[in-house]
């Protein structure tokens, strides 16, 4: 198990300090624990709509007590009926199903028309003067 260090907690001083910092956890995160992470982060951010309030709340946080955090939220937002995870059985079905969005739409969204063949190349020849 890795030592706690001020690098794998939440610097939540401002906006900008929280994402610049969860980004940096998310990179050192193993493949298979980013996905929570990033998700519970915006589960958070979506529900506590106050900065003040939102930046207190994910202040020194690590990486699993965010997640904690994210299924917390989860599951009482989906108790009261909250129809975006009502369509969720559980949580690990929620990230089950985040995990498989981005590579859908990257897929849909990699072939852009404009680089198909027959447009004209540009092809600059250089001449010595």
């Amino acid at each position: 198990m890795v030592a706690c260090s001020k690098a794998n907690r939440i610097n939540a001083r401002s906006l900008q300090s929280a994402q610049k910092s969860v980004f940096y956890i998310k990179e050192h995160l193993p493949q298979g624990e980013r996905i929570p992470f990033e998700v519970s982060y915006w589960l958070l951010r979506d529900q506590i709509k106050n900065n003040e309030e939102f930046l207190k709340t994910i202040e020194g946080k690590t990486a699993k007590e965010l997640v904690d955090l994210g299924k917390d939220n989860f599951t009482k937002r989906k108790a009261s009926g909250d129809t975006a995870y009502a369509q969720y059985e559980n949580w690990e079905q929620m990230i089950s199903k985040s995990a498989q969005q981005p590579s859908a739409q990257e897929s849909a969204d990699s072939a852009d028309p404009r680089d198909k063949k027959g447009y004209p190349s540009v092809d600059y020849k250089m001449h010595s003067m």
